[in-house]
């Protein structure tokens, strides 16, 4: 009897994947992350916690939502953690209760602002949306304001909010801020801006020269810039919006001691370092950030409250469309 009590411990024990050394079991990722950096995110943290075998699935925040929905919808969810682009999209799944608060988590070094006073998400990053303008063209932009100028005209190159979750969060913060509001996207409209697509598109327009100003994610000229692309990238002095690539437990877990420990791998400044060193301004504000930026105290960043951005989503979208047309 003693030995069968014994062997369904140590089974209980592997199925949540506890262990005296550590973590242990399968841990299942879904995330946006581009291949080349979920790759390295797993690696580093399967080195500190070797007896984890990780499976992870990535692709854009919206498939990855429409998967995981189609999961909760059959009563399956397979993941035991999520990173993915946005706080919006983590607030949906926080207001649905789909995610687990882990208060133990050491957030002490961080900026409240960035994260979750609920724990039920953790930043892991800072992605920025500033200005990009190509290096021949006749005006260096320091405002979003200055996109507005004669020089701007037909020359602006913007992501969809339709289609980038990091532009949607771009318009929310913009459009909130009374500087700017629905004006600027107004007057770009005017100046014949035609969002489309991703990141990836502007930064493509504006590197090759057929556009010469847009709105980007930061590390993307950065990255390039400092390999000598005739690119560089502009912090306005209205600030920036972000994102920050969150993580987060879902509350049907399977392996949760796993999910925590990835969890507080990405936090710490070992994880941190790993962000900094894959082209990334690190949410901590004790990491140094990566070549190209600006130190993290020189940032400035527009207020964003993520759930009002969630509650105004489809009003946002809406005008959206008025100004730019379907």
């Amino acid at each position: 009897m003693k030995r069968l009590i014994l062997t369904a411990a140590l089974a209980a024990g592997l199925a949540t994947g506890a262990s005296a050394e550590g973590p242990s079991g399968k841990l299942v990722l879904y995330t946006s992350q581009p291949n080349a950096d979920a790759q390295q995110t797993v690696d580093a943290f399967k080195a500190k916690y070797p007896d984890v075998e990780v499976d992870w699935f990535r692709d854009g925040t919206t498939k990855v939502m429409a998967k995981l929905a189609a999961e909760f919808e059959a009563g399956n969810p397979q993941p035991d953690v999520l990173l993915i682009a946005d706080n919006v999209t983590m607030e949906g799944l926080e207001a649905e209760g789909r995610l687990m608060a882990y208060p133990e988590a050491d957030v002490s070094a961080y900026d409240p602002a960035v994260m979750d006073p609920q724990h039920h998400y953790f930043s892991t990053k800072l992605i920025t949306t500033g200005i990009m303008y190509n290096t021949n063209a006749p005006m260096v932009p320091t405002s979003y304001k200055d996109l507005l100028k004669p020089e701007a005209r037909g020359m602006i190159a913007m992501p969809s909010p339709l289609t980038s979750g990091a532009a949607t969060i771009h318009m929310a913060a913009l459009t909130s801020n009374p500087d700017l509001g629905w004006a600027l996207y107004e007057g770009l409209a005017e100046q014949g801006a035609n969002p489309q697509g991703g990141n990836g598109g502007v930064y493509k327009a504006v590197a090759g020269g057929e556009k010469l100003y847009g709105f980007v994610v930061d590390f993307l000229p950065i990255r390039e810039q400092v390999k000598g692309a005739p690119v560089a990238f502009v912090f306005p002095t209205e600030g920036v919006s972000v994102v920050t690539e969150p993580v987060a437990i879902l509350s049907t877990a399977r392996n949760t001691d796993a999910a925590k420990a990835f969890v507080d791998f990405l936090i710490s400044e070992d994880g941190q370092k790993l962000a900094a060193d894959m082209g990334y301004l690190p949410a901590h504000p004790g990491v140094p950030a990566p070549d190209g930026f600006p130190s993290r105290d020189q940032i400035k960043l527009i207020a964003f409250d993520p759930a009002r951005a969630l509650a105004e989503d489809q009003e946002n979208k809406e005008k959206f469309l008025d100004i730019f047309g379907g």
